[in-house]
């Protein structure tokens, strides 16, 4: 049997893609040393949230269009929207299946962990993007500058990850029992 999207859950993605830009150009931009930069953004926030909110594969589609488009929005980013596309796709993915895995009741610990998953599995693809994407293949950098690179990378990484894990549940939680009060549901 073929399962339909309701009509409030394709706007509701949607509203998270659209969330998804507005927090990752909400950032503060810090230039690396070697060849790169990394920023400290409100969006992995949202692709936590979107995973958790509308599941693996809404949650991860609204995830990653929101964040390449805010890449496509910006020159210094818009040849790796594809990249973006994919990993944050996959962020709000890892997010869905953990909340969604099992029982579909939202609790809060469930949402940290989702959160969590999501920004673990975000980290290592994103470091791992900057060590042979950004590093070794674009700008030819020996391995040793390249992890140079990475470690650059790590502390704002890390901040995004513990402020997504933190507040994404939150939300998750206020925006469930909003509409819970309002006899709503996102099936």
């Amino acid at each position: 049997m073929k399962q339909q999207i309701s009509t409030r859950k394709l706007v509701t993605a949607a509203l998270m893609a659209a969330l998804t830009v507005i927090g990752s150009a909400l950032r503060i931009t810090l230039p690396l040393q070697i060849g790169s930069t990394t920023s400290f953004h409100l969006g992995n926030i949202m692709c936590a949230l979107s995973g958790i909110l509308l599941g693996p594969w809404l949650g991860g589609l609204a995830a990653g269009l929101g964040s390449a488009i805010y890449d496509m929005t910006n020159p210094a980013f818009i040849e790796v929207c594809w990249i973006t596309f994919v990993t944050k796709g996959l962020y709000g993915v890892a997010a869905g299946l953990v909340l969604w895995s099992g029982h579909k009741k939202l609790t809060y610990p469930k949402a940290i962990l989702a959160s969590a998953a999501g920004a673990v599995l975000y980290a290592v693809l994103y470091l791992a993007k900057g060590y042979y994407y950004d590093g070794i293949f674009k700008q030819g950098l020996t391995e040793a500058a390249a992890w140079l690179t990475v470690l650059g990378k790590v502390p704002a990484t890390v901040f995004n990850a513990v402020v997504a894990i933190v507040f994404a549940p939150i939300l998750a939680i206020a925006i469930h029992k909003a509409l819970e009060r309002n006899h709503l549901t996102l099936e």
